[in-house]
C-alpha cells in the first residue's frame, strides 16, 4: 500500500497521475481482457436486484460488461468511461444485441449528471482505480438518488489481481501518496468512503476465475492488451522484464488449481451493495 503523506509532504499532482493512468488504460486493448469478466457484471446486477425501467449508470464501464448486464434486464442504462475507444467497443456490443444504451465519455471524479439522477450507480473493477478516491466515491453517491443503490466489484488486496499490482509496484513504484486501488476491496475503506452517505453497506467475498491456455498465455495476453501490464513491460529493460515475468509466473503457480498445465486461477474480489441514505 502507498505510504500516508505527512503534513509536510508536497501536494500530490492528481491531475498528472490521472493523465498517466488514462494513457495506460488507453494502451493495448482492455476490451480483450474485459470481455472475459462478463460474469461479474451479471452477478453484480443480480446482487443489486435490478428492475426493468430503473435508471442505471455504469461508471468507468470499460467495454460494457455491467452495462450490457443491466440492459439485458431492461433497465435504462447510461455507460461512461474516460477512454473513448472502450466506450466504442461497448457500443458495438450493445448494437449487436439490439440494446438502446447511452454512451458518454466522462471522468468518474467529475460525473456530468445532476444530483440524484440515477436509481442505481455501479462499477466493476473501474472506479477503484481513480487517483482521488474520496472525490470518486462522492460522485457515485451524489448522482444516486436517496434510497437508491451503489453496486461495486473491487479486487481485494489479498486476491490474485491485488497481488499482481503489488508485484507491478516492485518494478514501477506507484505515485507517492496515492492510495492503493485495492483498498476499495476492503470493508474498512468502504466505510471511510461511503459511511456518511450510506444507509447500509453490504459486502460479500466473491471469486472470478481466470482461465487461460497456460500461465505464459495469460502473460502474453495481459502484456499485449492490458494497459498497466503493457506499460510496465515497456518501461523495463530486458533483464528486469525477465525478472518480472518470473515473479508473475511464481504468483500464478501459487494459485493455479488446474493440475493440467492450463491456467485456472481464482482471484478474490469484493461485491458491494450500498443503499443510499
Amino acid at each position: 500500500m502507498s505510504a500516508v503523506l505527512s503534513p509536510s509532504s508536497p501536494a500530490i499532482d492528481l491531475a498528472a497521475v490521472k493523465t498517466r493512468q488514462q494513457a495506460a488504460w488507453s494502451t493495448g486493448n482492455y476490451a480483450v481482457v474485459g470481455t472475459t469478466l462478463q460474469i461479474v457484471g451479471e452477478t453484480l446486477c443480480e446482487a443489486l436486484d435490478l428492475r426493468s425501467g430503473q435508471r442505471v449508470l455504469d461508471v468507468a464501464a470499460g467495454n460494457g460488461n455491467a452495462t450490457l448486464a443491466a440492459a439485458r434486464r431492461f433497465s435504462d442504462v447510461t455507460s461512461t468511461d474516460y477512454v473513448g475507444s472502450l466506450l466504442e467497443s461497448g457500443q458495438v456490443r450493445a448494437l449487436a444485441e439490439g440494446h438502446s444504451i447511452r454512451f458518454r465519455e466522462a471522468d468518474a471524479e467529475s460525473l456530468p449528471f445532476p444530483d440524484a439522477s440515477f436509481d442505481v450507480v455501479m462499477s466493476t473493477f473501474g472506479v477503484m482505480f481513480t487517483p482521488d478516491q474520496e472525490k470518486a466515491a462522492g460522485e457515485l453517491a451524489r448522482v444516486c438518488r436517496p434510497g437508491g443503490k451503489i453496486g461495486l466489484a473491487n479486487w481485494t488486496p489479498e486476491g490474485f489481481i491485488g497481488q499482481m499490482f503489488k508485484t507491478i509496484g516492485k518494478y514501477i513504484p506507484p505515485a507517492a501518496g496515492v492510495k492503493s486501488p485495492a483498498l476499495w476491496g476492503t470493508k474498512a475503506r468502504l466505510e471511510e468512503l461511503f459511511g456518511k452517505t450510506a444507509k447500509t453497506i453490504r459486502t460479500a467475498s466473491r471469486e472470478f476465475t481466470f482461465r487461460y491456455r497456460s500461465p505464459e498465455h495469460f502473460i502474453e495476453v495481459f502484456r499485449t492488451y492490458y494497459g498497466p501490464m503493457n506499460k510496465t513491460y515497456g518501461a523495463l529493460d530486458a533483464g528486469k522484464q525477465a525478472a518480472f515475468t518470473r515473479d508473475l509466473l511464481a504468483l500464478m503457480e501459487r494459485g493455479n488449481r488446474s493440475g493440467d498445465g492450463t491456467l485456472v486461477l481464482p482471484s478474490e474480489y469484493l461485491e458491494v451493495v450500498i443503499e443510499r441514505k
